[in-house]
């Protein structure tokens, strides 16, 4: 099985590096990242595959045409930022920088490898449940929460348009994580949230395709 991972270099992203190569000596995983480091290299994943940066169509359409890469079974795509915005700091270049990580730029890495992808493949986009509006009982955060809700729906639109292709599209909260973008301050590690994602990207099928998944297996309210 082969399995890229986009924004592979630290956090989330690195340990489901680490948790997919040590689940199944089957399983071939490609590291895309802005900047490789010490930690992920010595995860020795098959390929890291640098300078790949998911703001940029063309950069990473022409990194995948360069690389001899295999059809990947899934793709996980972690990149995303968090700033604070609130009501009283309602910061604009900001709030457009998150949606053009956290919403845009993960189509884009779908629209780029869809030519690596093959009937049966998997897609996991890393959102929040603060993207949800149900879920909303704290508001603030606008930046972060607007850009992840419209992640959800382009997610659910990219569901529709792969599923004739049968590939399937899943939006997976990863929970509250201790890593940098939350300060340490999550509720569960990294190890923890990486096997919940990797169980749910395994236990799916096309048929759940375009659905929203809390690490823990519980289904999300949009």
């Amino acid at each position: 099985m082969n399995i890229a991972v986009i924004g592979s270099n630290r956090g989330i992203g690195l340990s489901l590096v680490q948790e997919l190569i040590n689940k199944d000596n089957n399983v071939y995983v490609y590291a895309f990242c802005r900047k490789s480091n010490e930690d992920l290299k010595a995860l020795k994943p098959s390929m890291i595959i640098e300078d790949f940066e998911v703001t940029d169509f063309n950069k990473m359409e022409n990194l995948l045409n360069e690389n001899s890469l295999p059809k990947f079974d899934q793709i996980y795509h972690v990149s995303g930022i968090m700033s604070a915005t609130s009501l009283e700091n309602f910061d604009i270049n900001a709030i457009k920088q998150q949606f053009e990580v956290n919403a845009i730029a993960p189509i884009l890495s779908v629209k780029a490898f869809l030519p690596h992808l093959k009937s049966g493949s998997k897609v996991g986009l890393l959102t929040s449940r603060m993207g949800s509006i149900t879920d909303n009982d704290s508001g603030g955060s606008y930046g972060y929460r607007m850009s992840k809700t419209a992640l959800n729906s382009a997610g659910k639109s990219l569901s529709l348009d792969l599923k004739e292709q049968n590939i399937a599209v899943f939006l997976l909260h990863p929970g509250w994580v201790k890593t940098d973008m939350t300060n340490h301050s999550g509720l569960v590690d990294t190890k923890e949230s990486a096997q919940g994602l990797i169980n749910i990207m395994e236990s799916k099928s096309i048929e759940d395709t375009g659905t929203f998944w809390h690490m823990n297996g519980e289904p999300l309210p949009w």
